[in-house]
């Protein structure tokens, strides 16, 4: 399909506007994928905030000239960019999950502007979600405090086993 050269323009202009603005960037190559696969795919980028969009491969490598992003290697064969403003390991889990089939190959990607590779996308999906994380930080700066409040009671809580055990050896008596 031939673009004109305004809509060129204006794809350019979308792939520089995703490069720089968020979070997560993903690249992938699919072969022989169906439309079936493509629209469960997008489905699922969807509902984790982000997006998906096939890449016209000289527009792209402009965009990243552009933005002086570095890449692993020439940008060929199907393009497949996936952006993501925020929790960039739940696009990475889905991403990881698809390049398990024969047709869908992890390419690059970039996390915070930082150049990653297919490797580290998987490191990245095998994170757990953010409300897991926080949780678990959570938790990691509340045992101190509650170890405190245990150490500064259990004085008191050993008087009182030690009265209430007296008050019942009086009462058995």
């Amino acid at each position: 399909m031939a673009f004109t050269k305004k809509e060129k323009e204006e794809m350019l202009s979308k792939y520089e506007h995703w490069l720089s603005e968020n979070q997560g960037i993903f690249f992938a190559e699919f072969n022989k994928f169906t439309m079936k696969e493509m629209d469960a795919l997008r489905v699922k980028v969807r509902e984790t905030g982000g997006n998906i969009h096939v890449a016209k491969n000289t527009l792209l490598e402009m965009a990243l000239k552009k933005a002086n992003m570095k890449t692993t290697g020439d940008v060929e064969g199907t393009t497949m960019l996936a952006y993501i403003p925020a929790d960039a390991p739940a696009l990475a889990k889905i991403f990881s999950d698809a390049s398990k089939a024969e047709t869908f190959n992890l390419k690059w990607g970039y996390l915070d502007g930082k150049l990653i590779d297919a490797s580290e996308i998987k490191a990245l999906a095998d994170l757990p979600p953010l409300p897991v994380m926080r949780a678990m930080l959570l938790g990691t700066l509340n045992a101190p405090a509650s170890q405190l409040v245990r150490t500064i009671n259990e004085p008191a809580r050993s008087l009182a086993a030690v009265v209430k055990a007296y008050s019942e050896k009086e009462a058995a008596a």
